[in-house]
């Protein structure tokens, strides 16, 4: 028997670490955003899909999708964000369905699918527990700035245009807190990893 678990939480909440302390504990990690970046590659049908909605202008000298500048043109616009997610989303989601597939069929203990759009793509139907990395506003903002170097209004802006952390806390399963020191957080994981076995066996 294979427990999927959907790893998801707010931008600069620390989900990428807590997926890392994962794959540190021999966790198989299905990573929904370097998929994205799979399926965009040069030559691929969704690529050709991309430039025939928003123009070559989206692509680099060498044929790479720009997705500093895709970003720029559908960031704020909701009718751009949706084509865009109308040629993307469908075919993420086919990948990351055959992956969970292939390690429920080799029967792997544990998986995670980590997924920064996990709710708003509506994936809960694959995976067995919801998980959400979590931390108040405040630090969520202060790192947002110092990773991206952002003004204050320019983090609430990325922040806002997220499904609020609140709503993705309200439909975990189990809600890790990276609030505190790394060794809290690496604890709340080896403490959910041993419940997981535990319910496995």
């Amino acid at each position: 028997m294979t427990t999927v678990i959907g790893l998801t939480g707010g931008i600069a909440s620390g989900k990428s670490t807590v997926s890392k302390m994962f794959a540190t504990a021999g966790i198989p990690i299905i990573d929904a955003d370097k998929i994205a970046h799979e399926v965009v590659a040069p030559n691929t049908t969704v690529l050709a899909d991309i430039v025939s909605v928003f123009g070559g202008t989206v692509l680099t000298a060498t044929g790479q999708l720009d997705r500093h500048k895709l970003g720029n043109l559908v960031f704020n616009d909701d009718d751009k964000l949706a084509e865009l997610n109308a040629i993307v989303q469908p075919v993420i989601r086919k990948v990351i369905r055959s992956r969970i597939d292939r390690f429920r069929n080799r029967n792997t203990p544990v998986v995670v699918l980590d997924a920064p759009l996990f709710l708003e793509q509506h994936y809960e139907k694959d995976v067995d527990l919801i998980v959400v990395v979590s931390v108040p506003l405040k630090i969520q903002q202060a790192r947002l700035m110092a990773r991206n170097n952002l003004s204050l209004a320019e983090a609430n802006e990325r922040i806002e245009s997220q499904l609020s952390l609140a709503n993705k806390v309200a439909k975990a399963d189990v809600v890790i807190d990276n609030s505190q020191q790394l060794e809290e957080t690496r604890l709340q994981v080896v403490n959910l990893l041993d419940k997981v076995r535990q319910t496995a066996d």
